[in-house]
C-alpha cells in the first residue's frame, strides 16, 4: 500500500458531531472526500445542508439531530446512527459551546451545560463508540480540543475547564485502548473563523491582539483542519496515540 493510499477512508463510516456548520462541517466534508460514509449531527440546527453537499459529491451521508446538552443526548444520537448506518469506525467529537462571563458572575446553570456538551457528552459518545471499536480491534476517535486545553483564556472558565478535560481524557483513553487497536487523539484548533469566535472577530482591539500573536497573521479557516482530521482518521496515523495536535497558525510557538 502506497503512502497516499493509507490516507484513504473507503469502506469506513464516520460520525462527526456538531457538523451542521463551521469546523465540524469542514471535517465531515473532508472525511467524505477521503472515501468515508459520514453521519452528520446537528445540535440546535439540522445538518441537512452538509449531508446534501456530501451526497452531491457522490458519497453516502445521513443527517441526525440530538441535544447533547441533555443527559441522554449522546445515547439517543449513537443509537440512531447505529440503527441507520451501523457502529462508526471513526468518531469525531466536535460539538461544543462557549459561554462568556467573568468568573465571579458565571452562572452555575451555564457551567453545567458547557461541561455537559463539551466534556460529558464527549466521554459518553467515546465510551459507546469505543466499546464497539474494541470488539472489532480497530477504530479512530478524534476529540476537538482547543488552545484553552493549554491556556486559561479570559471570561470562559467553563470552556477552559472542559477543553482541558478533553485533552486529559484523550490521553487517558489512549493509555487504555492503544494496545487494543483503537487510536484516541485530539486536534486543538487555534483562532478560527466560526460562530464561537464572532465576538472576538468583531472586537477591534482583541482582533488586533490575536493577529499580532499569530505568526501566520490570519485567522484559521475551517478547511485548515481538513488535513489533520483525515490523517488522524486514517491508517496513516496507526502509531499516533494520545496526541493533542495543535493547528493554530503558530500561536503556541510565540
Amino acid at each position: 500500500m502506497g503512502i497516499l493510499d493509507r490516507f484513504r477512508l473507503d469502506g469506513k463510516t464516520a460520525l462527526v458531531t456538531g457538523s451542521a456548520s463551521g469546523l465540524g462541517a469542514a471535517i465531515a466534508i473532508a472525511l467524505a472526500e477521503a472515501g468515508a460514509t459520514v453521519a452528520c449531527h446537528g445540535n440546535r440546527r439540522p445538518a441537512d445542508a452538509i449531508t446534501e453537499h456530501i451526497r452531491k459529491a457522490g458519497k453516502r451521508s445521513e443527517s441526525f439531530s440530538a441535544d447533547l446538552s441533555a443527559a441522554d443526548g449522546a445515547e439517543k444520537l449513537f443509537g440512531s446512527v447505529v440503527e441507520a448506518m451501523g457502529a462508526p469506525d471513526i468518531l469525531v467529537n466536535n460539538a461544543g459551546m462557549i459561554h462568556r462571563n467573568s468568573a465571579e458572575a458565571f452562572e452555575p446553570e451555564a457551567w453545567s451545560i458547557v461541561l455537559q456538551v463539551n466534556l460529558t457528552s464527549v466521554f459518553r459518545l467515546t465510551q459507546l463508540a469505543g466499546t464497539e471499536m474494541l470488539k472489532r480491534g480497530r477504530g479512530k476517535i478524534i476529540n476537538i480540543a482547543s488552545l484553552l486545553s493549554f491556556q486559561g483564556g479570559i471570561r470562559v472558565p467553563a470552556y477552559a475547564a472542559s477543553k482541558g478535560g478533553v485533552a486529559q481524557l484523550t490521553k487517558a483513553l489512549a493509555n487504555e485502548w492503544a494496545r487494543r487497536g483503537v487510536q484516541v487523539n485530539a486536534i486543538a484548533p487555534g483562532y478560527f473563523r466560526t460562530e464561537n469566535t464572532t465576538a472576538l472577530q468583531k472586537d477591534e482591539t482583541r482582533n488586533r491582539q490575536i493577529l499580532e500573536r499569530i505568526p501566520a497573521q490570519r485567522w484559521g479557516e475551517p478547511e485548515d483542519l481538513a488535513g489533520a482530521a483525515v490523517f488522524l482518521a486514517s491508517s496513516a496515523s496507526d502509531y499516533v496515540n494520545g496526541e493533542v495536535l495543535v493547528v493554530d497558525g503558530g500561536w503556541m510557538a510565540r
